[in-house]
């Protein structure tokens, strides 16, 4: 396989657990996680779309992120079962390139949404007279539509170069899904000016929205701290709490992975971390917002009452 030439169409992906009993469990563990990151970010979306009491910017802007969350899962762990049960590690060129899309157009999709749930909160705690103007219907949709159009933008660039790139060193890559940084060293010509250009668009998209989420949030602590309701203080300081929680689940593990030198980079570890991006945190973010959110198991309840009525 390392003597493939450019004609050959398709990868080889090494996967994420060897072909052991060891691997088998930890592949059942992931799917366990599949099916409840799944579960649980298509029940938010329901709740939010059913319950007229969550129809508010900050629940139309959590309901993408869940959708963004299933995104995430379904590009890429559903071909990672097919490939480890039927022992066929092959991908194609268009389901190697619809991967790579599909992360990083939820990669900065997700980031920027990020960005405009810590503007939403604070608006709602510096400035709740103006919220209803500030933070209006047309406004939300605004940041839902500039999060999707710039980061297709990002993604449809890179995923174009990235296979349109000669690979005829090898054709195998050292993950479980088709990530930019695991085929770029794959390929047979000079890419250090396209790698200054991905640790660009990683700025671009990763750490200026998280510059910007920071600087909302250090002043909605500022504004909590001064609040003279004990109970509105606490509300307000679970809400940030809780999305903070979220926000570091995304931060850590991409800027580590995006944000390093080259000479830094270890493809096992590059893995492993994406573990966390793509599969733990889609999973973690329904259940962190539901237990820490009063109104969605309320609209849970809700929900959940009216179909146990309307079938008695």
């Amino acid at each position: 396989m390392e003597g493939w030439n450019q004609t050959t169409s398709g990868f080889f992906l090494l996967g994420l657990f060897p072909p052991t009993k060891i691997g088998l469990l930890l592949f059942l563990l992931v799917i366990l996680i599949f099916l409840i990151a799944f579960l649980g970010n298509s029940t938010m979306i329901l709740l939010i779309w059913m319950d007229h009491h969550l129809h508010t910017p900050m629940y139309f802007l959590l309901s993408q992120l869940s959708l963004m969350d299933l995104m995430y899962i379904c590009s890429t762990v559903p071909k990672m079962a097919v490939n480890f049960l039927s022992g066929d590690n092959s991908i194609s060129l268009v389901a190697c390139g619809f991967q790579s899309f599909c992360f990083l157009l939820i990669t900065g999709g997700e980031w920027f949404l990020l960005a405009s749930m810590a503007i939403d909160r604070y608006v709602v705690i510096c400035h709740p007279l103006h919220y209803p103007i500030l933070m209006n219907k047309r406004m939300c949709l605004l940041m839902i539509a500039g999060s999707w159009v710039t980061s297709s933008i990002n993604s449809i660039c890179h995923t174009v170069y990235v296979l349109s790139m000669p690979y005829c060193k090898s054709r195998i890559i050292n993950h479980f899904f088709c990530d930019i940084p695991a085929m770029v060293p794959l390929a047979c010509m000079d890419t250090w000016a396209y790698e200054y250009t991905v640790f660009f668009s990683t700025n671009l998209f990763l750490f200026v929205p998280f510059l910007g989420i920071m600087a909302s949030y250090s002043q909605v602590l500022y504004a909590v701290h001064l609040m003279r309701s004990t109970q509105g203080r606490k509300k307000a300081f679970t809400t940030c709490s809780t999305h903070l929680t979220v926000v570091t689940f995304y931060c850590v593990p991409f800027m580590y992975t995006y944000l390093r030198p080259p000479s830094l980079c270890s493809p096992e570890e590059d893995k492993n971390l994406s573990v966390i991006c793509t599969i733990l945190t889609p999973m973690l973010n329904p259940i962190i917002y539901s237990l820490r959110n009063k109104e969605i198991l309320g609209a849970f309840q809700r929900i959940l009452g009216r179909s146990l009525f309307q079938k008695v």
